[in-house]
């Protein structure tokens, strides 16, 4: 990008926040922003081949939504692709309105080729970065957008007002469809391929082939203090974050504020976001953002690459400035399978004020999360190329969760369509054993069945969420739909009922919609079940999701119009 393009791309970021905070003295009242999302095939060349990348809008990353706390979306989407698709607006939390949530065949039926459906919902008391993606099987690896939430009109951040803002959107990037990889996945019961490439804003970066003239330029003046909106959109993969010689202070996390701490790299797990402020305090230079694996599966494949983009200075006229023709300056990464800074980073995270944590529990879930093996008849089946002969599962408490094909759970509860799922999702294991031990091979097979678990309207709930060492120890990056929740409490080994709670944080716990397990270990969260519906909980890394690592709460109604589901829209998709 040359010095012109990077002075022009300086002004237009720069006007348009001004516009944004200026235009708060005219206007009051919330908007509804109306949208039309095509998704269709559109050639995308990266790692110099040329590939036919289902894209919106031929964008890709897809549109970045713009929103304030109050307003609402209305947005079309049209399936000009071969393949059936849902959109899903990841940490909305979709009040009494799961028919807008978008998991495929959880809250609908997905919206098949040439089809359309439109999504109508309300930001309501959230602020701060999240995002959209596809949420029908590997779609998401290319169909994804940030979706960024103001502050009211009137009202501001917790924090100095930035000079701009970027977001950066961390992704994958296969050479080959991302659907064949999942196909060939199932099929062979195996580990999927793993990724060619990491990416920031859709593109790899200077350490791949063919990458350095689509590299991501983020153009800073000297002094000022800008905020990056971070989400790792990553299909399989936990990810560390940094940017060379520049300290980042952390102001929120999952659409919800931080208590600010400075780091130098952040750990970010796939469907999570990180809002951090960078001061542009160095010498006038060019200087690496680059992103790399966290990997804490034992003996599993990884992508081991770098994706980086530029934090570039230039000065008031536009021009780069002397001495930064020459490479950028890298930062240090921690190692791959390096524990310590993730857990360091996670501890850091509180809220800047108390949060209305539930003290007294009506219910106490104790949830193993975890991989497992289905044994085959025949180990030398083409369709069992697992581990000896196996094919590959993932449970929680020993159930692998199996997704319906003919209609959707909402629609089948809402409805009244029986055999489409029962509601006797155990609250805790079936058999309790040495979780993070060396685990009998008689429980590595779960059970695959379609269970939710009843919840009543306003009962405060509590969740510990247990790793397993079933195949491998493992950080799980689980996602509650529908929700926030309070991050009360984690740690390593198996979760100690007598002795754990009396170190939860029920004063000012981070909040956040996707929360990891520590490898071998567990982490409690606790929220009041006030949003009636159908709502998937599960494992962000797609892989897991496929072979299981999911469950659905069934919250019920409560009393009266404004503790029920809404009816179901008239464009809700067929099944």
């Amino acid at each position: 990008m040359d010095s012109q393009k990077l002075a022009d791309f300086w002004m237009c970021s720069s006007l348009l926040f001004v516009a944004l905070l200026v235009s708060s003295v005219s206007f009051s009242v919330a908007e509804v922003h109306y949208h039309e999302f095509v998704i269709q095939a559109r050639p995308v060349k990266r790692l110099c081949r040329t590939h036919s990348t289902i894209t919106v809008n031929g964008q890709f990353p897809g549109p970045t939504l713009v929103v304030r706390d109050g307003d609402s979306l209305v947005i079309t989407a049209i399936n000009r692709a071969r393949y059936n698709v849902t959109l899903h607006w990841h940490g909305i939390h979709q009040l009494r309105n799961p028919w807008a949530d978008g998991p495929e065949y959880v809250t609908q039926c997905p919206i098949q080729p040439g089809g359309t459906y439109t999504y109508r919902f309300t930001i309501q008391d959230q602020e701060g970065t999240l995002w959209w993606h596809a949420h029908s099987k590997w779609l998401r690896a290319t169909v994804y957008g940030a979706l960024i939430i103001y502050p009211r009109w009137g009202l501001h951040y917790p924090f100095p007002v930035p000079k701009r803002e970027f977001p950066i959107l961390l992704g994958e990037w296969f050479d080959r469809n991302p659907m064949d990889v999942l196909k060939q996945a199932l099929f062979t019961g195996a580990a999927p391929n793993v990724s060619d490439a990491y990416t920031i804003n859709g593109q790899p970066g200077d350490l791949y082939r063919c990458s350095s003239k689509g590299t991501a330029v983020f153009p800073v003046m000297p002094g000022e203090t800008i905020l990056l909106r971070i989400i790792n959109a990553a299909l399989n993969q936990e990810l560390y974050f940094s940017v060379a010689n520049h300290q980042m202070i952390v102001v929120g996390v999952d659409a919800a504020y931080t208590r600010p701490f400075a780091t130098n790299v952040i750990m970010i797990g796939p469907g999570q976001t990180t809002n951090v402020l960078i001061t542009a305090n160095q010498a006038p230079g060019r200087y690496y953002m680059a992103a790399r694996a966290y990997q804490t599966a034992q003996n599993a494949a990884f992508d081991n690459t770098t994706t980086t983009a530029i934090l570039q200075y230039i000065s008031t006229s536009g021009s780069k400035g002397k001495g930064q023709s020459s490479r950028p300056i890298l930062p240090r990464l921690p190692a791959y399978n390096d524990t310590g800074p993730a857990t360091a980073f996670t501890s850091s995270l509180r809220s800047p004020w108390k949060i209305e944590v539930p003290t007294q529990i009506d219910e106490n879930l104790f949830f193993t999360v975890g991989l497992g093996l289905i044994n085959c008849s025949n180990p030398n089946s083409p369709r069992c190329q697992g581990p000896n002969g196996t094919r590959f599962a993932a449970s929680m408490n020993n159930v692998s969760f199996v997704f319906p094909r003919t209609n959707s759970l909402m629609q089948a509860y809402y409805q009244g369509v029986p055999g489409v799922f029962t509601t006797d999702f155990p609250p805790v294991p079936p058999i309790q054993f040495d979780y993070t031990g060396n685990v009998s091979r008689g429980l590595w097979q779960p059970i695959k069945a379609t269970k939710l678990y009843k919840l009543k309207y306003g009962s405060r709930v509590q969740i510990v969420l247990q790793d397993t060492s079933i195949v491998t120890p493992e950080d799980h990056p689980i996602h509650l739909h529908g929700y926030s929740f309070a991050v009360i409490g984690a740690g390593f080994g198996n979760f100690n009922p007598r002795n754990d709670p009396a170190k939860f944080n029920l004063i000012d716990p981070p909040v956040r919609n996707t929360i990891g397990t520590p490898p071998g270990g567990w982490v409690a969260i606790r929220f009041v079940a006030d949003n009636p519906g159908v709502w998937l909980m599960h494992c962000h890394i797609d892989s897991h999701l496929v072979w299981g690592l999911a469950m659905s709460f069934l919250v019920e109604n409560g009393v009266g119009q404004l503790q029920s589901v809404i009816p179901p829209p008239l464009d809700l998709p067929r099944c």
